[in-house]
């Protein structure tokens, strides 16, 4: 574990303080909890963004095929 030193206004600190107080943890166990979440939320959406752009392009329409218009793709009867 490293130790590291940061400054919060006081807003902040008091709401950091009264969170881990309801949660029962210290308030540095609380921050590195939130700075962890965060670092695996961004791992994992660089993983789905690496995994959906090496997918091959597919046509959205056949050669020769018209793309359909807007008011097609919306059109929904059950709200007329």
């Amino acid at each position: 574990m490293k130790n590291v030193t940061i400054t919060l206004d006081e807003a902040t600190a008091r709401w950091a303080r009264r969170v881990s107080a309801e949660r029962g943890v210290s308030v540095s166990r609380f921050v590195g909890d939130l700075l962890r979440q965060q670092m695996q939320h961004e791992s994992s959406y660089e993983l789905a963004m690496k995994r959906y752009f090496s997918l091959e392009p597919r046509p959205l329409k056949a050669p020769g095929e018209k793309y359909p218009t807007r008011e097609e793709l919306h059109d929904r009867p059950r709200l007329r």
